[in-house]
C-alpha cells in the first residue's frame, strides 16, 4: 500500500481564495452600511453644506454627529452614483435612521430644512418682530434694530427711519442659519419686485403726483382700514377726497401706531395723544408708512374709486358705510356703533 503525502502548500490558490473573501466581505459591509441606517432616527441635527464644500468634509461631518457609520463608505456611495457633483449647498435636517442613499437623494433634490414665517398684509414692523420673536426665529429688540439699520435703509434706497411699508406681507422660507438683515432683504426685494410690476402713474384725484413713500404710506393706511378687499379702492377714494380739499385725515390706526397693534377701535385719549403719526392731529399723510401693505393696497392708493366720499364708519361685519355729508355719517354712526 502506497504512502499518503501530504498536500502541497499553493499560494497563488491561497490568494485567490484571500481576495474572494475580501471581496465578499467588502460586498456585504457595503450593502449593509448602505442599507442598514446606524440608528432608529433618535438622533437629529441640523448639518450645514456650504457652496463649494466637498463631499469628504460633508462625510466626516456625518460621521462625526453619528448620522452615518463610515465617511469612506458614504463617499465611496456618492461617487459611485455620480451624485458628487451635484449635491445642492443649504441647510439639512438629518437624522440616524436615514440611509445614505437616502441622505444623497435630500442633498441632490435640494430638500433643505426651512422655517416659514408668514407676514400677514398691514402688520407693521413690530408685529412682524413679536411674530419672529414667538416663533423663536429672532428676538424682537434684534429684528427692530435691523429694520432701523442705516446702512440697510440707504442700501435699498429707503427714506425715512425704518423699513416700515416695504416688508412685503407673503410666506418666506428661513434656513436655520439665516439673519435677521437676511430676511429683511428677502422681503424688501419682494416688495420691490410687486411695486415694479404696478402702474407706473399715481392717481390724479390729489392734484398732484405722489412720489413712492407717499404711494406706500397711503397704501399702508387702506391696509389697516379695510377688511374686505373691494373696499380699499372706496377707502382710497375717502383719503383722496379729504387731501384734495386739505381735510385731516382722521385715521384711526394712525393715532395708535408705535403704541400698540391697531384692533379696529381707538379711544378718545388715542385721539388726543400726540404723534407724528396722528392724521387727527396733523394735516396731510403721516411721515411715513404705518405697515406693510399688500399689492391690493399699493394698488387702491394709486387708482382709488371715482366718489364724493369723505367719511366711512365699520359697519360690524367687516365692510363699511361710506357718507358724503358730515350729517350722513353722524347717523350712520348712531345706526352702526352706538347701537351696539
Amino acid at each position: 500500500m502506497r504512502a499518503m503525502l501530504p498536500t502541497q502548500f499553493q499560494p497563488q490558490q491561497f490568494l485567490v481564495s484571500a481576495v474572494r473573501i475580501f471581496l465578499i466581505s467588502l460586498i456585504i459591509w457595503y450593502l449593509y452600511c448602505l442599507f442598514t441606517p446606524p440608528g432608529s432616527g433618535n438622533v437629529v441635527h441640523d448639518i450645514s453644506f456650504p457652496p463649494g464644500s466637498g463631499i469628504r468634509t460633508l462625510a466626516q461631518q456625518l460621521k462625526k454627529e453619528k448620522i452615518i457609520r463610515s465617511s469612506r463608505h458614504f463617499v465611496l456611495v456618492a461617487r459611485l452614483r455620480g451624485s458628487t457633483q451635484q449635491l445642492k449647498a443649504g441647510e439639512y435636517r438629518l437624522n440616524d435612521g436615514m440611509t445614505p442613499d437616502q441622505i444623497l437623494h435630500k442633498l441632490v433634490s435640494g430638500d433643505v430644512d426651512y422655517r416659514k414665517f408668514t407676514l400677514p398684509e398691514g402688520y407693521s414692523i413690530y408685529q412682524a418682530a413679536e411674530l419672529l420673536e414667538q416663533k423663536g426665529y429672532f428676538k424682537k429688540a434684534a429684528f427692530l434694530a435691523k429694520c432701523r439699520d442705516s446702512a440697510a435703509l440707504k442700501q435699498f434706497g429707503i427714506t425715512g427711519m425704518s423699513t416700515e411699508g416695504y416688508l412685503y406681507p407673503a410666506t418666506y422660507n428661513l434656513s436655520r442659519t439665516e439673519r435677521e438683515e437676511q430676511l429683511i432683504e428677502q422681503m424688501i426685494k419682494q416688495f420691490d419686485r410687486k411695486y415694479a410690476e404696478l402702474p407706473v402713474t399715481a392717481a390724479e384725484s390729489t392734484g398732484k403726483t405722489f412720489d413712492r413713500r407717499q404711494i406706500v404710506t397711503l397704501a399702508s393706511m387702506i391696509e389697516k382700514e379695510a377688511v374686505s378687499p373691494e373696499e380699499k379702492p372706496l377707502i382710497s377714494s375717502v383719503f383722496h377726497n379729504r387731501l384734495k380739499i386739505g381735510m385731516p385725515l382722521q385715521s384711526d390706526p394712525t393715532a395708535v401706531y408705535g403704541v400698540r397693534a391697531f384692533s379696529g377701535t381707538v379711544s378718545k385719549s388715542d385721539i388726543l395723544r400726540p404723534s407724528p403719526y396722528n392724521t387727527y392731529l396733523i394735516k396731510g399723510l403721516p411721515p411715513g408708512p404705518i405697515g406693510n401693505p399688500g399689492v391690493g393696497a399699493l394698488q387702491a392708493a394709486q387708482h382709488p374709486s371715482k366718489t364724493e366720499y369723505l367719511y366711512f364708519v365699520a359697519r360690524q361685519d367687516g365692510t363699511h358705510q361710506f357718507s358724503r355729508t358730515l350729517e350722513e355719517h353722524n347717523r350712520a354712526v348712531v345706526k352702526y356703533l352706538r347701537n351696539h
